[in-house]
């Protein structure tokens, strides 16, 4: 008896710890964004560089998340909603691993643009939807740790809103390209640069889709808007 209550123990410590690494592995990316954004709008290539370097630990907790995940799988063969938590935060991670990616994608960027007339302006636009898709990386995590549905479907709902933003930053920038060709080599970086941003609001709401299915046992299958309207600009 004593021997299986130290079994069950063992078990819940290994899953609290994988829950835990996941956590961790989110507020790292939830940071590098904001470092990475913060970056930019000071055209500060130092921090952009501290960036680029943090990356490769977001790499590196996700190979330890895998490990955990895979020993978990191999050895204690969890069942219902345990099954579903692991698997779950091996998708998460990987999410979350992209995410490092964009913006580490950002801060290379902001080291090109440093070296360029850079256009102060668009901070703001940047920032905004900078801040809107911290908020939902910020809600999703706190969605996990408490294994929240709800949560999920309200963050999946918000990536309409980025979408919609993104679209406006996008014929923003295009009207700089035209008034002045000087602008286009510039312009062309911040497309990119509010795509990442963008990308990562996606990678978001594939987390919090990834949370309703552990706490409710199905998939989420209402979709989620899609604001995108870039591809019809002409």
């Amino acid at each position: 008896m004593v021997n299986n209550q130290h079994i069950v123990t063992a078990y819940d410590d290994e899953l609290a710890t994988l829950d835990r690494m996941v956590a961790e592995m989110g507020g790292r990316v939830e940071q590098l964004l904001s470092e990475a954004v913060s970056g930019l709008v000071r055209s500060d290539p130092e921090t952009a560089k501290a960036v680029v370097d943090e990356d490769k630990n977001i790499d590196q907790l996700e190979l330890d998340i895998n490990q955990q995940a895979t020993q978990l799988l191999a050895l204690r063969q969890p069942m219902a909603a345990d099954l579903r938590a692991v698997v779950a935060s091996l998708k998460i991670a990987n999410d979350l691993e992209r995410m490092g990616d964009y913006s580490k994608n950002i801060a290379k960027r902001t080291i090109t643009l440093s070296n360029t007339s850079f256009m102060p302006f668009m901070s703001r636009s940047i920032e905004s939807i900078s801040r809107m898709v911290e908020e939902m990386i910020g809600g999703v995590l706190d969605a996990f740790r408490k294994r929240d549905s709800e949560v999920a479907c309200e963050i999946i709902a918000r990536d309409e809103n980025v979408d919609q933003l993104y679209t406006s930053l996008f014929r923003e920038i295009l009207t700089y390209m035209m008034e002045d060709p000087r602008n286009i080599t510039v312009c062309t970086h911040y497309l990119f640069i509010i795509k990442n941003i963008e990308r990562i609001g996606d990678h978001a709401t594939n987390i919090a889709e990834q949370i309703y299915y552990v706490a409710e046992g199905v998939p989420y299958e209402d979709g989620h808007p899609y604001a995108d309207e870039t591809s019809n600009i002409t």
